[in-house]
């Protein structure tokens, strides 16, 4: 999943300063909900960590896999590393 197709696909571009608020709030609901549903591990992945970049990332225990949950740790220690 690519990143730029991401932002298209749930705020209509891939320039998050150019969207409402609104609209930003209303893709990451879609987005939220659609991590909910979806089966594949690495768009599960992919989803979260846009969500956590956006500040609205569920809860570790939402992955079911420890391996998920372990990668999302070392993936907010690299970005907070980055901070």
């Amino acid at each position: 999943m690519d990143f730029d197709d991401q932002l298209h696909r749930y705020f209509g571009s891939a320039d998050l300063d150019a969207v409402p608020p609104a609209a930003i709030a209303a893709g990451v609901e879609r987005m939220r909900v659609d991590f909910g549903l979806e089966k594949d591990r690495g768009r599960r992945f992919a989803l979260w960590s846009l969500l956590f970049l956006l500040g609205a990332a569920p809860d570790l225990d939402a992955f079911d896999d420890p391996a998920d949950r372990d990668a999302a740790r070392d993936f907010m220690d690299m970005m907070d590393k980055d901070r």
